[in-house]
């Protein structure tokens, strides 16, 4: 696969590279990396919602307000 930049990205690229101790090709690949491991967590996690939800396993919405007045409150 190849993915093209403007000389402009590949300069940032380079950059963030350099102070990252590594070279862009590595930087931009362990990003994309990142990024699928991360879609694939999400995706993981909606469906167990919804597994849960379908099996009627879901927070009322009074509880829901209440734990999330307690999150902001901490």
């Amino acid at each position: 696969m190849e993915v093209h930049f403007t000389p402009e990205q590949e300069a940032q690229l380079s950059q963030i590279a350099t102070k990252s101790g590594t070279d862009a090709e590595r930087l931009v690949k362990d990003a994309a990396l990142r990024l699928l491991q991360e879609d694939a967590r999400f995706r993981a996690a909606v469906q167990k919602g919804i597994a849960q939800a379908d099996r009627g396993e879901f927070v009322e919405e009074e509880e829901m307000d209440a734990r999330l007045e307690q999150m902001l409150r901490s």
